[in-house]
């Protein structure tokens, strides 16, 4: 046989093995997990098409014990094996399971593999002012450097000071500390490992040499043989004990780490044709980035607290936190206390039939964080601004998803100064892929396409993932094209280019971000 001909041998051998991959059907469960709430959801790749089920959702409720607040993780296991017995009574055979949370949180691992307590929830207040203690060991600049991560007061570096300023008990008495997919994923498989996406959002993770930063927890007080070696997205973490293969009846599933980070997993779920696309996702926050291959790490991107967080094959998510519908939802709960509940079409009709730009509000000013009415402290902003505060529900709507759409048009200019790339259009996926008329406004406000959807994109990252993992596609690229193949997508183009440049202008002069 010839050269040529073995190597043609080889190619057919492969093309055969790579077609078999992609027609065969193959089924994952995907446990996505939120601040809030929870659900277990069964996805199936046939044909090069997939195919979600959504088989539990529970709720995810802070656990309030004293004066602190923590996350029940024995519930969430609970959960779990409840969504591992409904995977069950579908069946399919389970080729793999994965599993992604909220980020920065962690459990704490005794030398004896028992879990120490109850994990602390971000909102907790103790790490209130951690932050500015640990700046009077290292800088906040070294930090940044250090890191690429935005500088919030509950982030991993700082919870674990805290603990260590207050002479927790268990902490002392910890080997390890797991993340939460990691530590639920532990007490699936009894095997520990430390995500990278989901380790990238500690601020003590160096995104350069995807490694931690010994020095910062040396200065926090903390042993840094506490965080284990890191894997990346796609490694099989081990199967389910014994025990819960017998209790679901799945047998010896593998359990892969996803892309721990619900970020992370929803930016894998893109369906961008090439790299010169944004993202947002949108929905309680808005994550607005770009996805480059090496983090972006300056003055300005200190100055302006961007954020670098680690994505699957080796990306980085170059990304900014903004308040998203957090403003909305609290409007809502106002208006549902005077008895008057809305649905989400209804809003959207009602924010198109109020006159345009009459009340615009900076949704990341401070009075907005948490305060004790979202309309008032809207009202008092646009008064204090010398604008009309709105009056009706409409108007409340109105202002909230116009001002968004014109704070998302200056972080994509800011994206746009430091991305190594032009940037083409803006994929929005998330619940607020949903909302056709924000999306228009949107569109409008930055002067390029918004590509909507998926909505559930956290959840298809997550499986598409243990696809890739299972060799169904070979390559981020291929995963976003069976994506595209099989979600609906809807396109919003600009319109009224002058009427929301003049908007956009006054925006900046009302709220000063420039």
């Amino acid at each position: 046989m010839s050269k040529s001909t073995a190597a043609l041998d080889v190619d057919i051998d492969t093309f055969a093995c790579n077609f078999y991959q992609y027609m065969k059907k193959k089924s994952f469960l995907a446990f996505d997990l939120g601040a809030t709430s929870g659900r277990s959801i069964l996805g199936t790749i046939e044909n090069g098409r997939l195919q979600m089920k959504e088989l539990t959702r529970f709720p995810n409720q802070i656990l309030q014990i004293g004066d602190h607040f923590h996350w029940n993780i024995y519930s969430l296991f609970e959960q779990l094996k409840a969504g591992l017995i409904a995977a069950k009574n579908e069946n399919v055979e389970i080729s793999s399971i994965g599993i992604d949370t909220w980020g920065v949180d962690f459990a704490l691992i005794a030398a004896d593999g028992s879990l120490l307590g109850a994990p602390y929830a971000y909102r907790d207040p103790h790490t209130v002012s951690a932050p500015e203690k640990y700046f009077q060991l290292v800088s906040r600049e070294k930090v940044y450097n250090m890191t690429g991560i935005q500088v919030m007061n509950f982030n991993s570096l700082y919870q674990l000071f805290a603990l260590s300023q207050a002479n927790n008990s268990l902490l002392k008495a910890a080997t390890d500390i797991l993340f939460m997919p990691d530590a639920l994923a532990y007490m699936l498989t009894g095997n520990k490992v430390v995500e990278y996406t989901i380790a990238s959002t500690s601020q003590i993770l160096n995104p350069c040499t995807k490694k931690f930063e010994a020095e910062l927890l040396e200065k926090a007080g903390i042993s840094p043989s506490i965080l284990g070696e890191i894997v990346m997205p796609g490694h099989v973490i081990g199967t389910l004990t014994d025990s819960l293969a017998e209790e679901s009846e799945l047998g010896k599933i593998p359990v892969i780490a996803v892309a721990g980070h619900d970020t992370a997993s929803a930016v894998a779920a893109v369906p961008a044709k090439n790299e010169r696309f944004a993202y947002l996702s949108s929905g309680t926050w808005s994550l607005m980035g770009i996805e480059v291959k090496d983090a972006i790490i300056n003055d300005e991107t200190f100055a302006l607290n961007f954020t670098n967080e680690g994505g699957i094959d080796g990306t980085t998510r170059f990304l900014k936190n903004i308040t998203g519908m957090w403003l909305l939802e609290q409007c809502m709960k106002e208006w549902k206390k005077e008895g008057i509940t809305y649905a989400y079409e209804k809003l959207v009709l009602m924010a198109g039939t109020t006159p345009a730009f009459q009340s615009l509000i900076d949704p990341d000013h401070e009075s907005f964080a948490n305060p004790a009415s979202m309309t008032k402290a809207i009202e008092t902003y646009c008064l204090a601004t010398d604008q009309i505060a709105p009056k009706t529900h409409a108007e409340f709507v109105r202002c909230i998803f116009e001002s968004l759409s014109l704070k998302y048009n200056y972080i994509l200019g800011k994206l746009r100064e430091l991305s190594p790339f032009p940037i083409d259009n803006l994929h929005v996926i998330g619940g607020g892929s949903k909302n056709p008329l924000l999306n228009q406004w949107t569109s409008n406000a930055i002067g390029i396409p918004v590509i909507a959807g998926p909505s559930e994109a956290t959840a298809v990252g997550n499986i598409m993932i243990q696809a890739k993992t299972a060799g169904c596609v070979s390559s981020l690229h291929e995963m976003r094209q069976i994506i595209g193949d099989s979600v609906h997508l809807d396109e919003f183009t600009p319109e009224n280019h002058d009427l929301w440049a003049a908007a956009y202008t006054r925006f900046l002069q009302i709220t000063k971000i420039n």
